[in-house]
């Protein structure tokens, strides 16, 4: 099945079908299922030129190896980093804030803050530089807006986002490889300040990239789109999936069942979870609720993805491009406002 599909991209390092490694099961954003596979994607399906990302051999399993990056100055951490127990307001935190009080103003300064990161992050893709250094900048530019870059310590994560290239989908761990022309990269900036996290991210293009690479972050960004505008006080948060579903049906693309968005705020992940594709999750969106939407789109029909050995990078199983893109959103009394535009 993947022979025809790997002459045509531009580099594999080994042209083998890559195994699947066993996944932790504790961890709210890497929910993932290989039962009841999709049909495999046609032989003539055209995803583009781009090269493939897959780890690097020999094999190491998790990130013990991996050096936690370290923090220059000192500002408040998470509970998790620090070890601290968790607060009353914290352990009961179900993704809804009160509206009009400090906790709406926590969530809106976080999430300001997390647009800027995003921006910032975005200045420094270039053709060359490595996903270490934007790691690097990222948690410079967190740091020096006195706040600390929520992935880092999250669960043995290393570094201060997930940076996610071409068939990376989502929780890519930046390293030392260089960016090269016409890759395209996901960068998940979160950050905690003042008790409350703030959660966005966005594609950017590395040089030169092909039509269908476009392509893929456009339709992305348009089902981002169309999940918040199923958002609203008393709609179905199963309506979210539904509105993707309606965008993506007759497309050459499809959405990740596996990676949820989740609720928001003095916690990193939350119920409610968001999931993109049809579903039937109960619950209706409330006043007050704060959750993220970011759908994971791939290119063709087959959502199936696998674990690195180091237990977060999930990359396509058979090679296609994948693209993410999310908001934080919060529901107000006469709609949902989307915090992090």
């Amino acid at each position: 099945m993947l022979q025809p599909f790997l002459r045509r991209i531009s580099y594999l390092s080994r042209p083998i079908r890559p195994r699947i490694v066993p996944k932790p099961t504790n961890h709210p954003k890497r929910h993932y299922t290989l039962s009841n596979p999709p049909a495999p994607e046609p032989e003539d399906d055209d995803f583009g030129l781009y090269r493939v990302i897959l780890p690097e051999e020999p094999f190491v399993f998790g990130t013990a190896h991996i050096p936690p990056r370290r923090m220059k100055s000192q500002v408040e951490w998470p509970p998790y980093a620090s070890g601290r127990e968790l607060s009353p307001e914290e352990l009961a935190f179900r993704g809804k804030i009160e509206l009009g009080g400090k906790q709406e103003e926590g969530v809106r300064e976080a999430a300001k803050l997390a647009k800027k990161v995003r921006e910032y992050a975005g200045t420094l893709v270039k053709v060359g530089v490595t996903t270490e250094e934007i790691d690097e900048g990222v948690c410079d530019f967190i740091e020096k807006h006195g706040a600390y870059p929520s992935p880092l310590r999250y669960q043995g994560f290393p570094k201060a986002c997930c940076t996610s290239v071409n068939n990376v989908v989502v929780h890519g761990i930046p390293d030392h490889h260089p960016l090269a022309d016409g890759d395209i990269i996901n960068i998940d900036v979160t950050l905690y300040l003042n008790g409350y996290h703030g959660d966005t991210s966005q594609m950017f293009l590395v040089g030169d990239i092909d039509e269908q690479g476009k392509e893929l972050i456009s339709i992305t960004n348009e089902a981002l789109r169309a999940g918040i505008a199923a958002c609203g006080p008393g709609k179905p948060f199963k309506g979210i999936g539904k509105a993707i579903h309606e965008l993506l049906k007759g497309k050459p693309f499809c959405v990740s069942p596996h990676f949820t968005g989740h609720g928001i705020g003095p916690v990193f992940h939350s119920a409610p979870w968001i999931v993109h594709s049809l579903n039937e999750e109960p619950g209706l969106m409330q006043p007050g609720h704060c959750f993220t939407i970011e759908p994971a789109i791939i290119q063709g029909t087959d959502p199936t993805t696998w674990i690195f050995p180091d237990g977060w990078t999930a990359s396509t199983e058979n090679c296609a491009r994948g693209a993410q893109a999310e908001h934080m959103v919060l529901i107000t009394k006469n709609g949902a406002e989307v915090l992090t535009r």
